[in-house]
């Protein structure tokens, strides 16, 4: 399963993307992250659907930064993308 989520709130500047990196690696999952100009952070993830839930919850749980919200969508994986990576 592929996601691509935006994350609302105090979420950059604060380690967000290095988090979104570390439980990635966890829960084996690929895809990517980056800074939006609007001040939001988009990720794509694949994984499976608990691994990909987990990851959220890890993310969410940050003693840095705050999520304010979360949007998510379904999207089309991607074939042999092998890591996680930093946009």
């Amino acid at each position: 399963m592929r996601k691509r989520y935006v994350f609302r709130g105090m979420v950059q500047g604060v380690g967000f993307r290095y988090r979104a990196v570390m439980a990635a690696r966890e829960y084996q999952i690929t895809g990517w992250v980056e800074n939006q100009w609007d001040g939001t952070v988009l990720m794509e993830a694949q994984g499976d659907a608990r691994s990909l839930d987990k990851m959220i919850d890890r993310l969410k749980q940050s003693r840095f930064g705050e999520i304010d919200g979360i949007e998510s969508a379904v999207l089309p994986e991607k074939e042999g993308e092998r890591r996680f990576a930093v946009r």
